[in-house]
């Protein structure tokens, strides 16, 4: 039996009532919240001022969880790009040679820290603790579990509508000189057909031409958004992972020998990527059930690009780098996952602008809720958003967060298709809806609340509140919270500087202050380039003005924004 999933654009009026009744929730949490906050605060000032307090108490307690998790994230992220992971694909080939192997290296380099030097016993002291981990997790691997590497074949998914050469040609660069094997590596360029005809083919003639004999093989698609169909990015995956299917089957390639990691067309991966990717595979049991998810970095442009864009970007990558500690974690943007998963939840949905976690949730509802993503602590590097003008850049990044918090269009679908289904528990689909709701609805409010709240019950309280104690100390106890709360602002300052790609010798030495003051936005930025896309996005579902196609964020190479 064919697997279904729900469609945004059902025709069954029993669904479509459905599908309404669920997409409208978000906005209206969102806009009883915003209302609220004004009215409560003129009928009841007295409780909106204890809920004041109470918010900032959360939002420390929050603040904390989230920096604690960013630094662990961070350290193991610092950690895995060190490890050889190549190396280890190929020694797990024989698990219990390997296991004396690791034992071995283990005792010998403990001899050695004794008489090293402070440098040596330092790196030593590194291998030591990689070392015993992995002794530890082989330990739990069963020699029948494990996939041979040489079987494996990476295919790296590149759709591309209308950046140029120029913006792709990094990311297949970095894949050619990647710790890992090119002719275990098939590149899919996955173009669109309504691109202008000269730009495509010399888009499509440069690359081939540069790479047509470094790859196993070079596949070129070219799609004609059919009816039915939007125009957008998962529509142009879902053509050229089934040109893909037709390939395999003509040469007997079994889709479970396929992983294909679905990349940004300017995502640059480290080069331990494809090796960390092969391992994590291979030594998982069920690695048919499992999404990987490397850690998506903004740096290819990261010093050209203005502050407010580096502040959300950033931010971006810290969130990313907690979500990876959380069995809640989902996929985004550049991401893998087994090719023979992906037929069977037939690719990703074509009507629909959000595809880089959708396919997550296709996965989810196909194994019954027995599928999750395995974090790759490599980053993956991709562009930030620039344009030609410092506004511009502004405008689009606006135009970028809007198209990311439209991905709250997944939480109807996401509802209709696991709520009927008895093997997932109740609990689970509950939470499940809790958190995509919570996520979001925090996204459109909390830098709101956080900005305007305390001030509302001053304002619109009237003179018999404003006489009361509690309100001549609002300001004080919630500026001393916020002043506490802002110690997750030193942790981003200092993970920031930590994670900056190195500086262009082109940009002086004082870039450094612009990087550590462009921090003093946040309470500008938050409201204008977080909360309210996430409100537009929102309030376009709610009024069913919805996107009828993908907005590709421009993608100006590289050049200084003063």
């Amino acid at each position: 039996m064919k697997f279904s999933f729900p469609s945004p654009k059902t025709d069954n009026a029993k669904d479509y009532r459905r599908q309404r009744s669920l997409e409208v929730i978000p906005a209206i949490l969102t806009w009883t919240t915003l209302i609220g906050m004004v009215a409560f605060s003129y009928f009841t000032p007295v409780a909106v001022a204890i809920f004041i307090i109470a918010f900032d108490i959360y939002w420390i307690h929050r603040t904390v969880f989230i920096s604690y998790y960013s630094i662990k994230a961070y350290r193991r992220l610092k950690n895995d790009q060190k490890i050889d992971w190549f190396a280890r694909c190929k020694g797990v080939e024989d698990l219990s040679l390997y296991k004396d192997i690791i034992k071995d290296r283990i005792l010998s380099n403990w001899k050695l820290r004794k008489h090293a030097t402070r440098e040596e016993g330092k790196r030593l002291r590194v291998m030591l603790s990689q070392d015993k981990k992995l002794l530890l997790d082989l330990e739990e691997l069963q020699q029948e579990d494990v996939m041979a590497w040489e079987d494996v074949i990476h295919v790296v998914m590149l759709p591309t509508a209308t950046e140029s050469a120029l913006n792709i040609d990094p990311a297949l660069e970095a894949i050619e000189k990647s710790r890992y094997p090119n002719e275990k590596i098939i590149i899919l360029l996955a173009t669109e057909e309504r691109e202008d005809l000269v730009k495509r083919e010399e888009k499509v003639q440069f690359l081939t031409h540069k790479y047509k004999d470094v790859f196993a093989d070079f596949i070129v698609s070219v799609h004609r958004v059919a009816d039915g169909e939007m125009k957008c990015k998962a529509s142009n995956a879902t053509y050229a992972a089934k040109k893909l299917q037709k390939y395999l089957d003509e040469r007997g390639i079994d889709y479970k020998r396929v992983i294909l990691s679905n990349f940004d067309c300017e995502s640059v991966a480290h080069p331990e990527y494809f090796g960390a990717l092969t391992y994590a595979y291979i030594t998982e049991p069920k690695r048919l059930q499992r999404a990987y998810q490397p850690i998506p970095l903004y740096h290819n442009n990261l010093w050209e690009t203005n502050a407010f864009v580096r502040v959300i970007v950033t931010s971006s990558s810290f969130w990313h780098m907690f979500q990876s500690t959380r069995r809640e974690m989902v996929t985004f943007s550049s991401h893998a996952e087994a090719f023979d998963t992906l037929v069977k939840v037939d690719f990703w949905p074509v009507d629909m602008i959000s595809e880089d976690s959708i396919i997550y949730w296709k996965g989810y509802a196909y194994f019954n809720g027995d599928y999750a993503v395995k974090p790759l602590y490599v980053p993956v590097s991709m562009d930030a958003v620039l344009a030609e003008t410092y506004w511009k850049t502004i405008v689009n990044q606006y135009k970028q967060k809007r198209r990311w918090a439209y991905g709250i269009e997944n939480f109807p679908i996401i509802m209709r298709a696991i709520w009927p289904n008895k093997k997932i528990p109740t609990f689970e689909k509950i939470r499940i809806g809790f958190e995509m709701l919570e996520g979001h609805h925090s996204w459109a409010t909390s830098a709101l609340m956080l900005a305007l709240l305390g001030w509302l019950p001053l304002i619109f309280g009237g003179p018999e509140f404003n006489e009361l104690t509690l309100a001549h100390n609002l300001p004080l106890v919630t500026r001393y919270l916020m002043t506490i709360a802002m110690c997750g602002l030193i942790v981003s300052v200092a993970l920031s500087f930590l994670l900056l790609p190195p500086r262009p010798e082109h940009l002086s030495r004082k870039r450094y202050v612009y990087m550590a003051t462009q921090w003093l936005l946040v309470p500008v930025i938050a409201p204008l380039l977080g909360a309210l896309p996430a409100i537009e996005s929102q309030t376009r579902i709610l009024l069913k003005r919805y996107f009828t196609e993908f907005w590709v964020t421009e993608k100006v190479v590289k050049k200084v924004v003063k």
